[in-house]
């Protein structure tokens, strides 16, 4: 095979909204804490600064192979320091394999993948006990979901059952067998692609197991001056697995990442921020196009996003314009179009984008 490259839209990187700030605003928010305190602009400087490093390197080492795909490289960093797990939606072809094969390389985690068919079995993925001839006894075989980043390509093709013995290990990290709990590596984090043009053949997720994802990453064609990069790059013949042993660097480690997921847990988040991103979520539930809002755990995706997107701006507190840049992501799948709507062919991205806008911003 040749060499891939990623691309997609850039819609994700500009927030939802247009948010401006005075100077006196922009002061505000560095001027006191969530005690009223005064906040010192210098405090947890350095771990702001060890998570933007992390960012900077990881995504310089990753666009050596990738072009464009902005939304998908920054959902996956944010996941990734924030505990969660990534839905990727877009047509075959994408370079989405070697997308997280190349993240793996880059930060030092053990890559696996699952191609998901419709006789696909839970053990299959979680593994089974096995007979052992030379012990004359049973002993615990390893599935593929014991690695570190997890490709579940096209996980809309299997039956509910294994969607379920996925999505137990992605909320508990661990696998019960015969009542024995085994563990999975950490950091733990999977990439469930499914393709939006198929649904023959396929098995929906339903809403309850979509709200387990933390973002839905979309993945679209590249532009014209992209994909002709795709064609001279994969023209040259490259072994990619030599490719990413020779000249993709390894910037980090699983135990370092595992560091930075607990300081990213403490950028500030001041409560009128958190009233913001509760408003968002709860006007979901009224949106007149909606059937169904988003759940108390979009609140938290948001939350957890802005501290990780925070801090690889180089800050050590969140602001509405965090809040607005991962609304997309954490919330699209949350929600569903009503019937009418839907027939009209009304887009989530557009509503949400719509939503925002009717949302006050809070003067921080």
């Amino acid at each position: 095979m040749g060499f891939w490259v990623g691309f997609g839209s850039t819609d994700f990187l500009a927030p939802a909204i247009a948010i401006t700030y005075s100077p006196k605003q922009t002061a505000n928010m560095t001027d006191s804490n969530e005690s009223g305190a005064p906040m010192d602009p210098m405090e947890g400087s350095s771990t702001v600064s060890e998570v933007r490093a992390f960012f900077e390197q990881v995504s310089g080492e990753v666009g050596k192979v990738f072009v464009g795909q902005e939304e998908l490289v920054t959902t996956a960093l944010v996941a990734l320091v924030s505990g969660g797990h990534v839905l990727i939606e877009g047509v075959p072809g994408l370079g989405k394999t070697l997308f997280v094969k190349t993240l793996g390389r880059v930060i030092g985690c053990q890559f696996g993948r699952i191609q998901f068919t419709a006789d696909l079995m839970p053990s299959d993925v979680t593994g089974a006990p096995i007979f052992d001839m030379k012990t004359q006894d049973f002993r615990f075989r390893p599935g593929p979901v014991f690695t570190q980043l997890l490709l579940a390509d096209e996980i809309n093709r299997s039956p509910a059952k294994t969607h379920a013995a996925l999505l137990e290990i992605m909320q508990e990290s661990r696998v019960t067998i015969d009542g024995v709990t085994h563990s999975v590596p950490l950091p733990f984090l999977v990439f469930a692609t499914q393709n939006p043009l198929e649904s023959e053949g396929t098995y929906s997720l339903p809403e309850a197991q979509l709200d387990r994802f933390m973002f839905k990453a979309m993945v679209g064609y590249p532009s014209e001056e992209e994909e002709t990069r795709v064609l001279e790059m994969h023209s040259r013949k490259v072994d990619m697995d030599r490719y990413l042993a020779t000249e993709i660097r390894n910037v980090t480690s699983a135990e370092a990442i595992y560091g930075l997921i607990q300081k990213v847990s403490e950028i500030r988040v001041e409560p009128k921020l958190l009233q913001y991103i509760n408003k968002i979520v709860r006007t979901t539930r009224a949106w007149p196009t909606f059937h169904l809002g988003a759940s108390p755990r979009a609140g938290l995706s948001l939350v957890q996003g802005a501290r990780a997107l925070a801090a690889f701006r180089g800050r050590n507190y969140a602001v509405p314009d965090d809040v607005s840049e991962i609304v997309l992501p954490a919330l699209r799948h949350r929600v569903v179009l009503g019937a009418e709507a839907e027939v009209d062919g009304t887009s989530i991205d557009q509503e949400l984008r719509t939503l925002l806008k009717s949302v006050e911003v809070p003067r921080m």
